[in-house]
């Protein structure tokens, strides 16, 4: 068995990532691959534990902005997480990986409910542990509820699957001479506004030094090479 960097994962990953070139849903193809990553890290003997958005089905703020009241625009987007949440505990599954989905709200025919000392067992266990439903109350982001979940399970990283493989000076879209950031500080990332996550979330990790790696969810065996500790992505931290 491989040494790894780490060997508690929190993985957060955007709803927007399920996608792949949809502009809505859930693409199978793309949550096959996520699974397949995520059963070869398993195999490296790391404990993961998985939070996901919901931006591919529901995002509350967009909502909020049409005239849907805030508060249960954020409860509809929970239930989006929740979805997606399900549709990763299958494919993860049919790979033969145990996973348990864990939600702050209440949806007992569908997930078990948030308990801490559960999904630590859970992961102690082997389990891929999936956390939807954000943290189960308005107003706070899933990236915020990965950076929570992340320290309440004893993860010692946060990684960050996106559609870029890292932070850049620049959208590297539209600017093909962008550099990508190595590392950060969690203070640099909150002082230049930074879109790593949201500045709660950020805090939290500062806070409490949980590091932060952001990567590129949609190359395949990217999430094992980072583990083996390939030079991916950029690391936030609070040097």
């Amino acid at each position: 068995m491989s040494e790894t960097r780490f060997r508690r994962i929190m993985l957060k990953l955007s709803g927007e990532a399920l996608m792949g070139g949809q502009g809505y849903g859930i693409d199978p193809e793309v949550v096959q691959q996520i699974a397949r990553d995520v059963v070869a890290v398993h195999a490296l003997g790391v404990e993961i534990s998985i939070v996901i958005g919901g931006g591919n089905i529901f995002r509350g703020v967009a909502a909020a902005t049409k005239g849907t009241d805030r508060a249960t625009a954020d409860y509809m987007g929970m239930l989006a997480t929740v979805i997606n949440a399900l549709a990763l505990q299958d494919a993860l599954e049919k790979q033969g990986l145990q996973t348990r989905v864990l939600s702050a709200i209440e949806v007992q025919e569908m997930a078990e409910p948030y308990i801490r000392r559960r999904a630590i067992r859970h992961l102690e266990k082997g389990r891929v542990v999936i956390f939807g439903a954000g943290t189960g109350n308005p107003f706070f982001t899933t990236d915020t509820a990965a950076a929570l979940r992340a320290m309440e399970v004893g993860a010692e990283v946060v990684l960050k699957g996106t559609k870029v493989d890292g932070v850049y000076t620049d959208d590297p879209v539209v600017h093909p001479d962008a550099m990508r950031y190595r590392s950060l500080s969690f203070t640099e990332v909150l002082t230049r506004n930074l879109k790593v996550m949201d500045a709660t979330a950020i805090s939290l990790c500062r806070d409490n030094n949980l590091p932060i790696v952001v990567f590129s969810i949609q190359k395949p065996n990217s999430l094992k090479e980072l583990m083996l500790g390939a030079d991916l992505g950029t690391l936030v931290h609070g040097g």
